[in-house]
């Protein structure tokens, strides 16, 4: 077994524990523990609060080459003062398999007493990132009340531009702050005023995609997008009326409103998750608002009373193919709209519709609708007359080919047998180098540790790749499965469900895509996983 010796002292001194004591004592506790063989390293004239010390980084260096199986120091506070550097490090020796010993404080991770302080300072170490990535969120959201922008997609009509100055001391500061975008502008201006003039999210929506009117990135602008845009105070002059309105949404407001600047809000979402209007902060920003607040205002009270007003259309009950049917014109999908009742029923016909289409008032797309019924008829008679033998083989063809998943798994063994056969190599080396470290062969076995710890590095990674092959090649297999069985069963098990969404799961499963020509009459269905899957 081979040590690792480390001392530390702030200031140059003969007196008291001086790296050279650190060192003698540490020598001593090693020799009653019979281990003749270690390597020093010193640091002189450093502080413990930090662990930029050239000795400290070279003995971490070598700790990552196994260059020593444990390491020694007088006291705790000789390797950190800082409880998080300190938990740090135990956690990397501890990567590496190298056991920490503190003399001073008989600290050794080889105890079950050693390992219990090695948690607790573990948990001290958790507690101060908590505590660092809270303390990061709060300075975010103090910068935030500045109202600088902090980062992100900015919205339609603005860009992000870099200003400098200088603080109190003088210093000089960088931040970014909102910069407007003419033509953008124009196009907010365009749909409040036809939000305004309509009061449909639909009507604008139509107007917008006909007139070919595009958002920020190039896309057409939907309904969502377009409340989004309604609803968002970055457009609107700030006053007493607007935060009056944002405070009874629940926001947190700052800044002094004075009928120029726009409102920027921040922490709406955290990881991906819409945060609740309680935790967001609106700030008076630093651009200029374009709509008056009277206006903005009056729109916030009709998209209020609208949603009211409007009814829940959910999912349909009735439409076998929504989601999957798509148009064969433009590439849209195609939903439901409904009709009169059908004579002598209760039920009323139902038609797919392009929705590029129907949300753009024909202008830029004029596929013929299509009864629902009808088509879903035509689609269950050709997946149930379809001859299921060809596609049947190269699914079967494709389920062997992914079949090496076998053979995967026995590389997958063999690749570990290696990596602990190299491992066992590297241990048996560094073992014969302890006892020859001042022998000619001492280089040589170097040299070999090194290109063994390559090779098993690079074996190791080759073990992560043919793991995640062979985890995507089980899951395309299940996938198969299913589908070889749906199509193998169509016949009986379609007519067997009573469910709708049961129904529709399975032609989900079965099915790519079905696109629809209303200028032909004409039907195509893609099957799922083959080359020639249209029927």
């Amino acid at each position: 077994m081979k040590a690792a010796i480390y001392s530390r002292k702030s200031k140059f001194t003969g007196k008291g524990d001086s790296v050279e004591n650190q060192v003698q004592m540490c020598k001593e506790y090693a020799k009653m523990h019979e281990i003749t063989s270690y390597i020093i390293y010193e640091d002189e004239g450093f502080s413990g609060g930090t662990t930029n010390r050239p000795m400290f980084q070279q003995m971490l260096k070598d700790a990552r080459s196994k260059k020593f199986d444990i390491l020694i120091c007088y006291r705790l506070d000789r390797v950190s003062r800082n409880i998080a550097d300190f938990a740090r490090l135990i956690e990397e020796l501890q990567e590496y398999n190298i056991e920490f010993i503190s003399i001073r404080e008989q600290f050794d991770t080889s105890t079950p007493m050693g390992r219990a302080m090695m948690n607790i300072a573990a948990v001290f170490a958790q507690l101060e990132r908590e505590t660092i990535a809270e303390r990061i969120r709060d300075n975010m959201l103090e910068l935030a009340k500045s109202g600088h922008w902090l980062g992100g997609q900015t919205p339609l009509g603005y860009k992000s531009k870099k200003i400098t100055y200088l603080d109190a001391e003088f210093k000089q500061r960088s931040m970014y702050q909102l910069s407007p975008i003419k033509e953008e502008l124009q196009i907010i201006k365009l749909i409040f005023d036809k939000y305004l003039e309509t009061k449909s999210l639909s009507q604008v929506s139509k107007y917008l995609l006909s007139n070919n009117i595009k958002g920020k990135n190039g896309g057409d602008l939907n309904k969502k997008s377009i409340h989004n845009i309604l609803t968002n105070p970055v457009y609107v002059k700030s006053n007493d009326e607007v935060f009056d309105y944002l405070k009874h949404l629940g926001i947190t407001t700052t800044g002094k409103p004075n009928g120029k600047y726009g409102i920027l809000t921040y922490n709406k979402n955290q990881k991906g998750k819409k945060q609740e209007p309680s935790q967001w902060i609106a700030a008076v920003g630093k651009h200029e608002g374009i709509i008056e607040p009277d206006r903005w205002l009056l729109i916030q009270k009709t998209l209020k009373i609208n949603k009211e007003k409007a009814p829940r259309t959910g999912t349909s009950h009735t439409a076998l193919l929504t989601g999957i049917l798509k148009c064969a014109k433009c590439g849209s999908g195609m939903r439901v709209i409904y009709g009169n009742k059908i004579k002598g029923t209760n039920h009323r016909a139902y038609y797919y519709t392009c929705s590029l289409k129907n949300n753009s008032g024909k202008t830029r797309c004029d596929n013929k609708n299509v009864r629902g019924d009808q088509l879903e008829k035509i689609v269950i008679k050709k997946l149930k007359a379809f001859n299921k033998n060809a596609l049947l083989k190269e699914l079967k063809e494709l389920q062997n080919k992914n079949a090496s998943f076998h053979a995967i798994a026995h590389e997958i063994e063999y690749i570990k047998s290696q990596i602990n056969t190299k491992k066992s190599a590297i241990q048996n080396l560094i073992k014969q180098l302890s006892e020859n470290k001042n022998s000619i062969a001492a280089n040589y076995l170097i040299k070999e540790i090194e290109k063994l710890d390559r090779e098993y590095n690079q074996l190791k990674q080759k073990l992560d790749t043919k793991k995640n092959i062979k985890e995507i090649n089980n899951q395309k297999n299940i996938n198969i499965n299913f589908v070889i069985h749906s199509l193998e069963n169509f016949h009986s098990l379609f007519d067997t469900l009573d469910n709708i969404d049961d129904k529709r799961n399975l032609i989900n499963h079965l099915v790519d895509k079905i696109t629809w020509n209303g200028y032909h009459g004409t039907v195509e269905v893609f099957l799922w996983g083959c080359k020639k899957n249209k029927i």
